[in-house]
């Protein structure tokens, strides 16, 4: 039992039901009862079977795919957890939605990303944590919320899976995109190798040339980390480039394997040995679980 937390329970939202007894698993915690159902209207149902008054309070789901129905229940949960007179409500978010409209891009958008954190915290979070969240043009996960939020990483238990099963030759890691470089530096650092980048250069109106920063990857084993991977064009995209650039082999890795249409096909297609994702998105490629990730966290609460 992690002793910081008074009277602690966990929660698994519809989202995150697996995850969350896995986190009680590893931590000592007691998982709670919650029931959660569709009305016949389409409406969202939800009561805590388990009492949670005085109690700090564990609540983990994600939002992925259906985040507009994920995060109506998310709200019920913690207005409903305030109600019944929890102490303390902590809660993981591993796939934050609405995450990537951080900004106003077109008069009269909504920026979504602030909306929700703003709806998140009135109805009576804590604490929020969320894992490799989509940050774009937010220098960081706190200056969106006011409350106290932590913006977990997965990496270390993505490369912790593809060092137990691959034999890697002359490992180099990739970041697809600028973006994915905060990746691409915790990975290498936990393989003991390089990173670099691709980027692209526009080489007239109709060619676009995909090349590495600086680093040769022929003859190399490479494995690409991003956060996420949704309709998979951007990592088949990377996966061919570097498969041009003559590296050995390819293992794509991502937190996020949201795998939207043929998006697993397109990857392995392009040439890659595997695709490589958590939990956060159940998917047929989850491999990995963030069951750690959320139980070190827990660990660290005060």
């Amino acid at each position: 039992m992690i002793r910081l937390l008074i009277n602690p329970v966990i929660f698994g939202g519809s989202g995150s039901e697996a995850l969350a007894l896995k986190v009680s698993r590893l931590t000592g915690i007691p998982l709670g009862e919650l029931i959660v159902k569709k009305f016949p209207d389409g409406e969202t149902y939800v009561r805590f079977v388990t009492d949670v008054s005085e109690r700090d309070v564990i609540l983990v789901n994600s939002m992925y795919r259906n985040p507009n129905d994920y995060l109506i229940e998310f709200l019920l949960e913690v207005s409903t957890l305030k109600e019944l007179g929890a102490r303390r409500i902590i809660a993981f978010i591993p796939y934050f939605p609405y995450a990537r409209q951080d900004d106003r891009f077109n008069p009269g958008e909504a920026v979504s990303l602030y909306i929700v954190a703003k709806l998140i915290e009135n109805a009576g979070v804590n604490e929020v944590y969320t894992i490799d969240m989509h940050l774009h043009r937010a220098e960081s996960i706190d200056k969106v919320f006011k409350i106290k939020a932590v913006n977990l990483t997965a990496v270390i238990e993505l490369m912790k899976f593809v060092k137990q099963h691959y034999e890697l030759k002359n490992p180099l890691v990739i970041g697809p995109d600028e973006e994915s470089e905060q990746w691409a530096k915790i990975a290498a650092n936990y393989l003991g190798t390089e990173y670099d980048i691709l980027e692209k250069e526009r080489v007239s109106a109709e060619e676009v040339v995909i090349k590495v920063r600086g680093l040769n990857v022929s003859g190399r084993d490479i494995v690409i980390v991003d956060d996420i991977v949704s309709t998979g064009g951007t990592m088949a995209e990377a996966v061919k480039a570097l498969k041009r650039l003559g590296a050995r082999n390819v293992v794509a890795t991502c937190t996020h394997p949201i795998l939207v249409g043929n998006a697993y096909q397109k990857i392995l297609k392009a040439g890659a040995l595997e695709l490589i994702g958590t939990d956060t998105v159940p998917s047929p490629v989850s491999f990995v679980t963030v069951a750690p990730v959320i139980a070190e966290a827990l660990r660290s609460v005060t």
